[in-house]
């Protein structure tokens, strides 16, 4: 049986081929993905290793607010500098040198523009030259005009010793500085991790980064011979108390790494999902292409049958086939997700301008790879076997293939699967706590397996429906006929297509509403006419200086102006972000505030207002008070006096303008909201800003329509990278339909030789094959794009009062040019069927057994 189970395989190639493809493509998804983190954060941990080596022992003061889990990063203490004097009292202490280095100081590039770097933008105090930083052009600054820059900004911003250069600090607007010198790391590194740096004297450094003089953010600290830097660190504390954070190098670089590899599990997680995605469609072909050979191999298996073979040794034969395809497409799966995972740290790394770790070979990838690759398709092949298996051998002795069962018991096992798929996703979206996500994932995942099991009960109207287009012709009426004949086969070939379409026609739905619901938002909500703000590209917000919004409402143009800003804080004990208004009243005009309990305007120190959502959410009424911890360090009680109505653009814990501008990391204004004057024009208007701003190339001014446009655009951008990665899947079920084709039209020998024989051409041979094909990828499209325009619709509903969706909107475009593309990727699947089909011998094609 070993050698009968050997020799059938490699008789079938092409199958063969196949086969193993969808596997590699299904595999490459979930080994790239964990090749890549992998490869990713071996590096985060070179860096951070490099960074701290030199480091015995850092201190730096507790922030409340600081979390990277909520995204603000902002909070950054001062430590007085009587606190270095005492640090270096303390016993084991070698040195202790204060500094300043904190995010924050956007260089002004020869175009105008901040120069960009997506690892951070930093700003510090030349401490002079040491075992980490060697300046290798200029010299030190001395002057507070003067400024040394690392060498991954002086490439990137083309600057060199001498140039005059913009600087917009974190506390302090843009001023030129003259560059005197320029460094690099140990190593000769240009950056640690792609970050660009400025360094200024100690005093400037102080006054621009952290906004008041003698303090700094970090206390340096070397140890004496013979102490450990863990008893260094334990001495510290002691002395300093619980109001400072202590840490050792070591622990340092582990903590900074953790971070990284806390953020790098979410790449993993959008990968994984592809793979998922892929891996189901997979199982489509695999099951399709063993349940088509073993239709073919009836006589073949019945034969084995009549000459002893047993049901188990059947089994077992047509296993062994899928074990081998199983392992040989998940080791190709892996190489390939692997060179791709190379590829993604690679090209992540140099845009990053980061040294990489270079290429590891994770055991989780391998195990995890070569597991998923050979159960999938193991499971595939257990239907198709058992199947095999009931093979009377009485069946050698007459040519006739098994018959299929009704659909009776596969159509209530859909409706089941399907019920019980939208009954978790429904609750998932009702909100189920930690459990949400993977109720919504497994209800989408149930819901398009139970719609592939009903496929078959509506696959014989609506493929005969859908091919009624193409039956004008003798070709196209044979096309149809043999896309509807076999119901199971046509709806699980369809079923692969169905799944890729659904789950883009899903994502796109839900995109195309968000957006809607945006634009409908500002249109409503919204009374401003212009829109100031900037792109925020690190963990520092682009801000309008004071002395600019005073300019801008004192536009002739102008009529209202408001402008907000916001922080993390630690709001009863939980992070959370707060608002801050400049003028209340004009903040209520444009936003289209109005009281419905208390009052909302005139906020004076130690006052909050609120929506009636969040105050219905967290069980506010006025007179409730809140215990709010600030960036800079303050906590505050809070007092709620009014209570205003939820809007799209004015939710949320508002507080006073005074709070803000003593608490904040970022007192600042973050957006500014214009009405004009009527008789102005928005363009004129605008210009008239935009000269306000010509000193600040980190904002910019958008009109309402400018700004729903620009918002938009970033779902659009999104939605093409997700369907990209669903494409790769879809190319898996386009395989599908290639394989089964060919599979059908070498099942089929005999049948179209005999059509031949009675004046079928070669061109229509053609026609009929490809008509067959567009058939069933157009009967997958359709069902895809009603299932998924159904789980879109579902989810937009369900999160209509959460998330502030609007109406449903479909993507028509989209769903038009799916179908247009089905009729393509229908044509161009049909081909090496089609070519096959046509090369066949006409008299070897009848006598064909």
């Amino acid at each position: 049986m070993l050698r009968a189970t050997l020799k059938s395989l490699l008789a079938r190639k092409l199958r063969l081929i196949l086969s193993t493809l969808a596997v590699v493509l299904s595999v490459m998804f979930v080994s790239g993905s964990l090749v890549l983190t992998d490869t990713l954060g071996r590096t985060f941990d070179n860096v951070f290793s490099n960074i701290y080596s030199y480091t015995d022992v850092q201190v730096s003061a507790k922030s409340e607010t600081a979390d990277e889990a909520s995204g603000n990063s902002q909070a950054i203490l001062p430590i007085p500098a009587a606190e270095v004097a005492r640090v270096e009292k303390v016993d084991g202490v070698r040195s202790a040198t204060g500094q300043v280095f904190v995010t924050g100081a956007r260089v002004v590039g020869k175009n105008g523009k901040v120069v960009i770097s997506q690892s951070g933008q930093f700003g510090g105090s030349w401490t002079g030259e040491d075992e980490l930083t060697k300046l290798i052009a200029g010299k030190a600054p001395a002057a507070a005009d003067e400024i040394v820059i690392n060498n991954g900004l002086a490439k990137l911003g083309k600057f060199a010793v001498g140039d005059s250069v913009d600087v917009i600090a974190r506390a302090e607007a843009r001023k030129t500085y003259k560059i005197t010198g320029i460094m690099q790391y140990a190593g000769g590194r240009d950056s640690m991790a792609g970050e660009t740096t400025v360094l200024f004297t100690e005093a400037t450094a102080q006054q621009v980064m952290l906004g008041e003089p003698g303090v700094f953010n970090v206390i340096d600290v070397k140890g004496n011979s013979g102490v450990t830097d863990n008893q260094l660190r334990d001495n510290i504390k002691a002395a300093l108390g619980p109001k400072f954070s202590v840490q050792t190098g070591e622990e340092l670089s582990k903590a900074s790494s953790e971070a990284i590899r806390g953020l790098l599990k979410y790449f993993n997680y959008f990968f994984l999902g592809f793979g998922t995605i892929a891996l189901l469609v997979g199982v489509f072909l695999i099951l399709n292409t063993f349940s088509i050979i073993v239709s073919q191999r009836t006589r073949e298996l019945a034969l084995l049958r009549a000459m002893g073979a047993s049901r188990w040794q059947i089994i077992r034969s047509v296993l062994l086939e899928a074990l081998l395809i199983g392992v040989v497409g998940s080791l190709f799966g892996f190489l390939v997700g692997m060179g791709l995972g190379a590829v993604g740290a690679s090209a992540f790394t140099a845009l990053a301008n980061m040294e990489s770790a270079g290429l590891g070979l994770p055991v989780a990838a391998i195990v995890t790879s070569f597991t998923i690759g050979i159960l999938v398709t193991m499971i595939s092949a257990v239907l198709p076997a058992i199947k095999a298996a009931r093979v009377a051998p009485i069946a050698a002795m007459r040519d006739a293939a098994t018959t299929d069962k009704p659909l009776t018991g596969i159509t209530i096992a859909g409706a089941v699967v399907t019920a019980v798929g939208v009954g978790s996703l429904s609750w998932g979206l009702a909100g189920a706590g930690d459990a949400t996500l993977l109720l919504v994932f497994g209800g989408v995942l149930l819901t398009l397996i139970g719609v592939a099991l009903l496929a078959p009960m509506v696959s014989r109207p609506l493929v005969a429906g859908l091919g009624a287009v193409f039956s004008f012709s003798v070709p196209g009426r044979l096309g149809r006929r043999n896309s509807s004949r076999n119901p199971r086969r046509t709806a699980i070939t369809a079923g692969a297509v169905m799944i890729g379409i659904a789950i883009i026609t899903m994502i796109s739905t839900i995109f195309s509403s968000l957006s809607t619901a945006i634009g409908e938002s500002v249109e409503k909500d919204l009374q401003a006419d212009l829109v100031v703000y900037g792109q925020q590209t690190s963990d520092v917000p682009p801000v309008i200086q004071p002395d600019e919004l005073k300019q801008i409402k004192a536009l002739p143009q102008a009529q209202t102006v408001a402008a907000v800003t916001y922080d993390g804080v630690q709001l009863n004990g939980k992070q959370d972000f707060v608002f801050a208004y400049d003028d209340s009243s004009a903040a209520i005009t444009v936003l289209k505030l109005r009281p419905v309990a208390g009052r909302i305007d005139r906020l004076a120190s130690g006052e909050f207002t609120t929506d009636e959502k969040t105050a219905k959410d967290r069980k506010y009424t006025v007179g409730t008070t809140i215990t709010v911890t600030f960036a800079k360090g303050q906590t505050k009680t809070l007092t709620l006096v009014g209570i205003s109505n939820s809007t799209t653009n004015g939710n949320g814990v508002v507080i006073s303008n005074a709070d803000a501008q003593t608490g904040f990391a970022f007192p600042q204004p973050i957006q500014a909201m214009v009405k004009v004057k009527d008789g102005v024009t928005i363009a004129d208007a605008k210009t008239a800003v935009e000269g306000v701003l010509k000193n600040n190339p980190e904002v910019s001014v958008q009109t309402k329509d400018e700004l729903v446009g620009s918002s938009r655009q970033q779902f659009d951008v999104a939605l093409v990278i997700v369907q990209v990665l669903l494409f790769i899947a879809l190319g898996i079920s386009v395989l599908g339909v290639i394989n089964t084709l060919l599979l059908s039209v070498i099942e089929r020998t005999r049948e179209l030789g005999m059509l031949r024989a009675i004046g079928l051409r070669r061109r229509q041979t053609w026609s009929m094959v490809t008509i067959e094909s567009v058939v069933i990828t157009l009967f997958g499209t359709v069902l895809g794009l009603v299932v998924g325009a159904g789980l879109g619709a579902a989810t937009v509903t369900a999160l209509k009062s959460v998330i502030g969706f609007g109406a449903v909107t479909l993507p028509w475009g989209y769903m038009i040019a799916y179908i247009i593309g089905a009729l393509v990727v229908g044509a161009v699947a049909g081909l090496i069927p089609a070519i096959r089909a046509v090369r066949l011998n006409v008299l070897n094609a009848i006598a064909y057994e």
